[in-house]
Formats: C-alpha cells, structure tokens, sequence
C-alpha cells in the first residue's frame, strides 16, 4: 500500500550507473523552489545503523556474503530507514525522495540471487508495514553502459557494481518487468536521455501528482 500521510514518497530506481542520485538531486532542486521542504536519501544506509549495513553489505573485504544474508541486511537496513525517516518526513508532509527501495532488492536478490521476487517483496513488505512509493522513477540503463559510467575517472566498484554484465541484464530485466506490472506508480526513462530532459520529464510527471494531492507551489 501507498502511504496515506500528507507528504509525497518517490523512489528512483535502476542498475548501477543509471544517473539515479543526479536526478534526485535535479528534482530535490526544483521541488524546493516552489516552496517544499524535501529529504534526500538513499538505501542502504540513511540511518546510522544502516550506513554501517551499507558498508557490511557493499564494501568488498568482508569475506563471503551468501544471498539469504544478503536479503536480510538489505531488508534490515530498510526496516530502519523506513521507520526512522521515511515515514516520519512523511508525517511532516514533506517530499521524500529515496535512492532505491524495495523494488531494487526484488530486482537484485529476487531476480539477480534467484531467490524468488515473492519472497524477498514480502519480506520488505514485512520490514516496512507495508510502505510503498507513490512514484517509482525507473532510469534504464543498458549493463555495458552503467558500467562505463560507474568507472568514469577510475571510480572503484563496490560489491554488486563489480559483478558481471550478465547479473546486471537480470537486474535489467527485472525492473523493466515490475514496471510493466504497475504502470500507474512507475516512470520509466531511459537513462541515457540528457539530464536536462530526464529531469524535465521527472518534474512533469511530479507536478501532476502534487496537483492531484493538492499541493503545488507554496
């Protein structure tokens, strides 16, 4: 279920290297111009306890990490994240914007670690009480480009950006078949548009959901 509070939830959504933390910023920009107060996040991470998950989950170093313990420190950082931020930015009334949620660990554990989409959604359905975004921006990026992207400048690869192109195909995949599932909470982009335009149409698509609540500019 959708959140019923007073603010607006948007989770960006896409393979590694799809530009995800650049339009969020872009949209955070233009929401706070017309007056709205804005929280940027990410996932994992965005709670003390699941920064030091990121770190346990991402970083390379910490020996073996098998898919079931993989799910379930993605989950426990979101279980965090969506009761210690989310939900009371929400109960403030203001736009929160997250990078990745719960569609990026049925994508990557369910699709990608083959774990089944069924059974890692309800478990983060279970980790959240059921919170779920009113928009998902999907930024689809082709394996080989998001890689190129990601290593521009030498920039190392954490964990799961190192694996192969063809675990991200899978990842691909699998967005673009949840997407395809609701239409109606999905965007999708692809991300090799010009920020420009990506943003334009981002904000676009986020005005008509503000003007459906009744909130425009202040």
């Amino acid at each position: 279920m959708t959140t019923n509070s007073p603010g607006l939830f948007i989770a960006f959504e896409g393979g590694d290297g799809a530009g995800k933390s650049t339009q969020a910023a872009r949209l955070a920009e233009a929401l706070e111009t017309r007056g709205l107060t804005v929280l940027r996040t990410r996932e994992p991470g965005g709670t003390p306890i699941g920064e030091k998950l990121r770190s346990l989950v991402l970083d390379h170093g910490h020996g073996h990490i098998d898919a079931h313990t993989e799910a379930l420190i993605f989950a426990a950082s979101r279980a965090a994240h969506a009761s210690q931020v989310i939900r009371p930015a929400l109960e403030r009334g203001e736009v929160v914007l997250t990078d990745r949620y719960i569609d990026s660990s049925v994508a990557y554990q369910g699709a990608g670690r083959d774990l089944g989409a069924d059974a890692v959604r309800t478990l983060n359905e279970w980790a959240t009480s059921g919170l779920q975004p009113n928009l998902t921006v999907l930024l689809d990026v082709d394996p080989a480009d998001g890689r190129r992207r990601r290593t521009a400048g030498d920039a190392a690869e954490d964990r799961l950006e190192s694996e192969a192109d063809e675990f991200h195909s899978t990842i691909r995949g699998a967005f673009l078949e949840l997407a395809s599932s609701r239409p109606d909470t999905y965007l999708v982009l692809p991300a090799d548009l010009p920020v420009n335009e990506l943003a334009a149409r981002i904000l676009t698509r986020v005005d008509a959901l503000l003007a459906s609540a009744g909130r425009g500019a202040a």
